[in-house]
């Protein structure tokens, strides 16, 4: 099963096989070409969320939640949930700081990397800064949600032209200015998981919840 989607420069569908435990993209004749599937020969534990940088690194999220039994499956053969980063073939652990990474975007102009960890103890929101060699540094605490109400911790993540981030959080969708200001919070009829960007403008988000697809302008 998939779960993160995204397109490359090329217009190609980059896809988080969730079940399949790697990551593939969606050639223009419909064949499959695997970019990441094992970290030092041991397989991914289920890719998540994803996005690319503009020199055309993938960064995803690789924590446990697609084995029926999360942290405790049997088949889990990497002791960490990581980020990671692969680029001309060559894949690289880039932080492991997270118990459970799921949301994932870079700002704007690229200085900075959010994750979201989906931790019920430790819900926050990390912002690094990225590296010329594609390294992450000073990650710090970004937004901390774990005293809101509501069970679902930080899920899929993106963010607008101006920097402001749109993270699905317990309650709903928070929006969040590039200086950690909670703008408002989006309530749907089923939360929302993940989002994307559409419409000629550019300017309506489309939202994936629990049953259904909805879609907001902004």
């Amino acid at each position: 099963g998939s779960n993160g989607l995204t397109l490359d420069r090329q217009r190609r569908l980059t896809i988080n096989q969730h079940g399949n435990r790697r990551v593939v993209r969606m050639e223009k004749n419909g064949q499959l070409t695997v970019l990441a599937d094992h970290y030092e020969g041991k397989r991914l534990n289920s890719p998540n969320d994803l996005v690319y940088k503009s020199d055309g690194a993938l960064y995803f999220t690789d924590p446990p939640f697609g084995l029926p039994k999360f942290f405790d499956d049997p088949r889990k053969e990497l002791p960490f949930s990581g980020v990671f980063a692969v680029k001309d073939g060559n894949l690289k652990l880039v932080t492991k700081d997270f118990t459970g990474p799921n949301g994932i975007a870079f700002s704007p102009d690229e200085k900075y990397l959010y994750v979201g960890d989906w931790d019920e103890k430790k819900k926050v929101v990390i912002r690094y800064e990225v590296q010329p060699d594609g390294s992450l540094a000073n990650g710090k605490v970004f937004l901390d949600m774990t005293s809101e109400p509501g069970e679902d911790a930080i899920d899929g993540m993106k963010i607008d032209k101006a920097g402001n981030l749109y993270v699905s959080g317990p309650g709903g969708l928070w929006i969040i200015s590039p200086e950690g200001k909670h703008l408002g919070t989006i309530i749907l009829p089923k939360h929302p998981h993940n989002f994307a960007w559409g419409d000629a403008d550019g300017k309506t988000l489309y939202l994936c919840a629990r049953s259904g697809l909805y879609r907001i302008k902004l």
